[in-house]
């Protein structure tokens, strides 16, 4: 069931190599993400998240923790068997609220209860660790700087042209179908718009950047493991004038159905070919495969409810900062993400007035 690679390359604080201007380039970074979350304030009277700002459902699971792992794997959040409390908020990855037949990348935050250890900093006397997962690979940038000039270009198309990002966005999926027709993959076409239209219950998700695994280095992610979920993969959802029709989609799933997932963790084995600070490069699956290490389990509800959900998704933040010390961040997209995810919960804090705190339980939420 579980076969580690012989050789994890552990962790060690030098492994990781902070650029000279990095502190600039993440004042830049929250500059950008604050500008986007000012210009849909000032449309909407309502503050969102920077990035991520559209939310298709929240839901309240369980991740389960196998017995038996080997040393290597059993570490962490991960070190002991046992059944966690889960949130899921699902999401597409702009700062502004657009129909969803422009088709950006899907995100996933997950938010697990009663991770027992030394925490973070920052998140100190709280008992959650939060997984923020997208559905590829790997980042569509290598590092914080490029990420930045990226960020710049997006954040000069926030509240424009709707009507001109559709018809860039099918443009942009025809030119990802060839590309995957091919064997590849864009994220930089996704990120523009350019991902499939299909259920986004159906993808996997992964962190596409580092994380200490305990004493190792890992990527994680998130994979449909139930039958009900695999049948979404790859499935084709309508979204032609359906602004909401992927919220739409996930809230019909769970109506009636439940859904599991595999928790994977992919091992870095050589940081040469597996880097810490380039995100852009894909960790090489034919060194280091993703081994399961949990199962998270959903039960069918309601992912959205008009009257309750919408105060939920405001009070929720995701932060790969919120957690363990075992699970601490890594490399340059990660170090700046700190500082970056802060002062976009402040900003939302200051202009809802809704209070933004760790919840004390899953049910505390009411998803």
């Amino acid at each position: 069931m579980f076969d580690p690679p012989a050789n994890p390359q552990r962790y060690d604080a030098s492994l990781e190599e902070p650029e000279k201007d990095e502190a600039q380039t993440q004042q830049g970074i929250i500059e950008e993400i604050l500008k986007i979350s000012e210009i849909t304030y000032k449309d909407g009277g309502h503050a969102m998240r920077g990035v991520h700002a559209k939310s298709h459902g929240i839901v309240r699971g369980e991740l389960i923790v196998a017995d038996g792992l080997p040393p290597v794997l059993a570490q962490g959040l991960f070190a002991r068997p046992g059944r966690h409390e889960a949130i899921l908020r699902f999401s597409t990855s702009p700062g502004d609220i657009l129909d969803d037949d422009v088709s950006t990348p899907r995100g996933l935050g997950l938010k697990v209860f009663g991770a027992e250890g030394p925490r973070l900093p920052g998140s100190e006397g709280a008992d959650t660790q939060d997984f923020v997962l997208v559905n590829g690979k790997a980042f569509n940038a290598p590092n914080a700087k490029i990420f930045l000039t990226n960020l710049k270009l997006l954040a000069g198309t926030t509240d424009k042209a709707e009507g001109l990002k559709k018809v860039l966005s099918a443009a942009l999926r025809g030119l990802e179908t060839v590309v995957e027709a091919a064997g590849g993959e864009s994220a930089t076409l996704k990120a523009l718009g350019g991902s499939p239209e299909t259920n986004l219950l159906g993808e996997s998700y992964f962190s596409q950047v580092p994380i200490r695994y305990g004493d190792y280095i890992a990527k994680v992610g998130v994979q449909p493991s139930s039958a009900a979920l695999k049948a979404l993969t790859d499935a084709k959802v309508d979204l032609h004038d359906k602004p909401n029709g992927l919220r739409e989609a996930v809230k019909a799933f769970f109506a009636g159905n439940g859904g599991e997932w595999d928790f994977v963790v992919q091992l870095c084995t050589d940081t040469e070919e597996m880097p810490i600070e380039n995100a852009h490069k894909p960790w090489p699956e034919d060194k280091s495969l993703y081994l399961t290490v949990a199962r998270l389990v959903v039960p069918a509800q309601d992912s959205w409810d008009e009257a309750h959900t919408p105060k939920t998704n405001d009070a929720l933040a995701f932060s790969p900062w919120h957690g363990l010390a075992a699970h601490q961040p890594l490399g340059s997209i990660m170090r700046v993400r700190k500082a970056v995810y802060e002062a976009s919960a402040k900003f939302r804090l200051t202009h809802n007035g809704c209070p933004l705190g760790e919840p004390a339980s899953a049910e505390a939420v009411g998803a």
